[in-house]
């Protein structure tokens, strides 16, 4: 029989042809991979960007309601130290007296300090989100409804006190410009002439503990929101959300935006404290803590004052559907014009 004379590929050889394999087969994942992270990028970045659009649209055509309400709500500590000459009867009177004395524009003073916080609180929440959900998240079926909501409950109270940590100085910031009324003028000229002359007051006066003032009955009032907000939606939804109701979006809408509201009047007490706490930056006299200013603005003023702005308030819920409306008005402009981005999952604040 002739011998074949065949060259049978070594050992070595087949190491070197195997290593070849799986760096090419290397190389392509990487590829993969790389379209795969550069698509995500994308529809994140978009994502963020158009929300943002989005956010900044609305709360700008929002800020007279909420400077409107800032003033209600904070004007029996400018009565207190002479900085309002006369209280505010309600909102109408509120917004015609600022328009009258203070002109159209002052509609939005402080509005600059909003929109700056606006980004860095999403790109924050959106990495705090997964962190302190992997620590605190629950299954429902698994689990149970009480861990499950204990677990929504905590993570979304531990990002939201970690973002408001790092972001709380601009909602003083904004707080104090929106406060800072005509009449609190002293010579002519208001307190404060911008944002950045805030910071340079406050923290001659107070440091750094001044522009945080208020901060700790602020999670108290965020872990409170977020509790209910939970817990009525998750009960409320398996009621409302059946039959014909399952999927409608006005349904959806008007269930979503109740238990917001309700959720934001039990809440709001708490929201006044902080707003009054502060109003004492920079000033002789402060509150001790949060329930020495509880004890001060019953005592003076009645219980009702805890609630003063909010009808305001109310109507700034309306500022969530503004900006989820306005994205999804930017998301089909994007689509007409051959960009896709991932649908908005979550009510921007």
């Amino acid at each position: 029989m002739k011998r074949l004379n065949a060259r049978y590929p070594d050992d070595e050889t087949i190491s070197w042809v195997n290593l070849v394999r799986e760096r090419e087969k290397w190389r392509e994942d990487r590829e993969i991979y790389k379209m795969e992270t550069g698509r995500q990028s994308v529809k994140f970045s978009g994502d963020f960007v158009m929300g943002g659009l989005a956010a900044v649209i609305s709360k700008s055509a929002v800020a007279p309601i909420e400077r409107v309400k800032l003033l209600l709500q904070s004007q029996g500590e400018m009565v207190k130290r002479r900085q309002l000459k006369r209280p505010y009867v309600g909102v109408g009177d509120c917004f015609w007296r600022v328009l009258r004395e203070e002109g159209f524009i002052s509609f939005w003073r402080g509005n600059q300090a909003n929109v700056i916080r606006y980004f860095p609180t999403q790109a924050l929440n959106f990495a705090f989100k997964g962190y302190f959900k992997s620590y605190f998240g629950r299954s429902k079926e698994k689990d149970g409804y009480v861990k499950w909501f204990a677990g929504n409950v905590a993570s979304g109270s531990a990002a939201g006190a970690t973002t408001s940590l790092l972001l709380y100085h601009l909602d003083y910031a904004r707080t104090r410009l929106g406060t800072d009324a005509i009449q609190c003028s002293v010579n002519g000229q208001r307190q404060f002439k911008g944002l950045l002359d805030v910071y340079r007051k406050t923290l001659s006066s107070d440091g750094i503990v001044g522009l945080y003032r208020g901060f700790g009955v602020s999670i108290v009032g965020i872990t409170l929101y977020r509790g209910m907000y939970f817990g009525i939606y998750d009960t409320m939804k398996p009621i409302v959300l059946v039959g014909p109701l399952e999927g409608n979006f006005f349904a959806s809408f008007f269930l979503g935006w109740s238990i917001t509201t309700v959720s934001g009047v039990c809440a709001y007490p708490f929201d006044t404290i902080r707003r009054r706490m502060m109003l004492t930056s920079g000033q002789p006299v402060k509150y001790r803590n949060p329930m020495h200013a509880l004890q001060e603005i019953i005592h003076l003023e009645g219980f009702t004052a805890l609630f003063r702005g909010v009808t305001a308030n109310m109507l700034l819920g309306m500022a969530g559907a503004g900006v989820l409306a306005g994205y999804d008005q930017l998301h089909q402009f994007a689509l007409r014009h051959g960009y896709i981005f991932e649908p908005c999952q979550g009510t921007l604040k």
